[in-house]
């Protein structure tokens, strides 16, 4: 008995911590879209570049889940020193953006450095989080993954307080990031955590050929279609949706909350789905997840330019469906694969996801230009469809087999 309160009381606290880290450490992938108001009123920045600020973390990120998995790194080392020695590099390359112009080529290169810095936290921090649990291994992820969107909306809070001064807030989130990074160093790893002694090949060929992985990674993907794109630009879509029956500035502090909450809202709703992932199903959850995600993104796209408190419901709501089914796709894919293949696939799940986000966070601005927000909003609205149809998919799968 005495053994087993013991477990139980070093998985709270080393998760505690790991959240804690989580939320301080990818708070730094959104500090430049938070802002970017700000930025814009000393430089003159061109579309491209506003988007590329955030685009570059994408792409940053990819390439670093792509080495991540192909050398087995968080399959083959102590996860924990990765995520430390990750979230130091990628605080002290956000903070770099202070030195540089924003509208420079070494701001955008700062921003891919801390992008492929952060594939050493998200990713690992599941691994870590999945080596506690089994049997509540859903409602692990969907808390990692709620820190995760906490720590994507803190900026925008954060940039509201610091007022004008941009710089005051990179500094605020990149020291915070440095500081919670080194936490990860005085957490244990749980019961369940497998290491593999070199990487093995048959991980890429396990994403195809485990059906169950393939389809968890199809409807990741119809998920990341929208998630990035409205976590990236709700704020500056919210903006220009109240700026119809607002002033500018009170729209943009307005868009700014609206961004925090909605985020913030899906990071709460992360960990409710986790628990209930655990008792009705993972793949139940991302199913309900996607079809109100999709529904408010279209909802979102009617109600623009409208009442900006009906606008601001709807947008509340999308933000909270928008994020929930990301944690069960990972705990999906973790789910089926064997143990020390787990890190490696989620990695190269993550990978895939974010190649994709990365050219629709970069085009949206185009896009807009051309067809404007409504229709950018709706075409959105395309990925969670796609999403729900590769996971009735997997549904099927599971009742065939029995589960």
């Amino acid at each position: 008995m005495r053994g087993e309160k013991s477990v139980i009381s070093a998985k709270a606290q080393s998760f505690g911590l790991l959240l804690v880290a989580e939320v301080a450490a990818m708070a730094l992938w959104f500090v430049s879209a938070a802002v970017l108001p700000e930025m814009l009123r000393e430089v003159d920045l061109p579309a491209f570049q506003q988007a590329a600020l955030t685009s570059s973390v994408q792409a940053g990120f990819v390439i670093g889940a792509l080495i991540s998995a192909v050398t087995g790194i968080s399959d083959r080392f102590d996860p924990r020193r990765v995520f430390t020695i990750s979230a130091l590099v990628a605080a002290a390359f956000s903070y770099a953006l202070l030195f540089v112009q924003p509208d420079s080529v070494a701001a955008i290169v700062f921003r891919f450095i801390t992008g492929a810095m952060l594939a050493g936290v998200y990713p690992v921090g599941m691994k870590i989080a999945s080596g506690w649990g089994l049997k509540d291994r859903g409602l692990l992820i969907g808390a990692v993954v709620g820190a995760l969107t906490l720590g994507s909306a803190a900026p925008h809070l954060i940039a509201l307080n610091g007022g004008a001064d941009w710089r005051q807030t990179v500094t605020v989130i990149s020291a915070a990031a440095a500081v919670c990074g080194l936490l990860v160093l005085f957490i244990s790893l749980g019961p369940y955590h497998a290491t593999a002694s070199k990487f093995d090949l048959k991980v890429l060929a396990t994403a195809w050929t485990n059906r169950r992985v393939r389809l968890a990674c199809a409807g990741y993907l119809g998920h990341m279609w929208e998630l990035y794109v409205m976590w990236a630009w709700i704020g500056v879509a919210a903006a220009a949706s109240y700026s119809a029956t607002m002033t500018e500035q009170a729209a943009n502090d307005f868009a700014k909350l609206t961004a925090f909450f909605a985020i913030a809202g899906g990071g709460l709703a992360s960990i409710a789905a986790g628990y209930a992932a655990d008792r009705i199903g993972k793949g139940n959850i991302t199913i309900i997840a996607m079809v109100v995600s999709g529904t408010s993104a279209l909802l979102t796209a009617i109600t623009f330019g409208g009442p900006p408190w009906l606008t601001f419901f709807v947008v509340l709501i999308w933000g909270i469906s928008v994020i929930p089914d990301s944690a069960q796709f990972s705990a999906l894919v973790a789910d089926a694969s064997p143990p020390d293949q787990a890190g490696s696939l989620l990695t190269l799940q993550t990978s895939l996801g974010f190649t994709l986000t990365f050219f629709t966070v970069q085009l949206t601005p185009t896009v807009v230009g051309w067809v404007g927000w409504p229709v950018l909003i709706s075409i959105l609205a395309l990925g969670p469809a796609f999403g729900v149809v590769a996971m009735l998919r997997h549904r099927q799968i599971d009742h065939e087999q029995g589960d």
